[in-house]
């Protein structure tokens, strides 16, 4: 919604056609949330953050992460402190032991930028987003 208010051109995809499109030049670059950034910059997002993250870097294609600022815990120094939920295994399947994780962690060494209210913060997180 912001980026059409905002008059950028953009597209959504389906998280399983991001590899193919990385590679086939398709994508410029990559806009992701955050659930809750550490103080070094890791952050933690929705499953499959991680993994599209990797995807962008194999690619050269910069990885952006917009979130408020209330997202930031500076008590957390980096992405390991963060809890990851893990959500019922039977949601998955009833016949096979399962995981689960709702979340996942970038590495703030695989995001270009995070974006808050504040501005553009880059690396070294520790200083940028104090």
């Amino acid at each position: 919604w912001e980026l059409e208010q905002a008059g950028i051109p953009h597209a959504v995809i389906a998280d399983s056609a991001a590899g193919s499109l990385m590679a086939r030049g398709e994508v410029d670059l990559v806009v992701t949330g955050a659930d809750r950034i550490a103080a070094n910059g890791d952050t933690a997002n929705k499953i499959g953050t991680y993994s599209l993250a990797v995807l962008a870097s194999h690619h050269g294609i910069p990885f952006y992460v917009v979130a408020p600022s209330s997202t930031l815990d500076r008590e957390t120094p980096d992405g390991s402190g963060i809890p990851i939920e893990e959500r019922d295994p039977t949601e998955l399947t009833t016949r096979f032991p399962a995981r689960n994780p709702a979340f996942d962690v970038t590495p703030a060494a695989l995001i270009a930028a995070i974006v808050t209210e504040n501005g553009v913060h880059e690396a070294p997180y520790e200083d940028s987003l104090a």
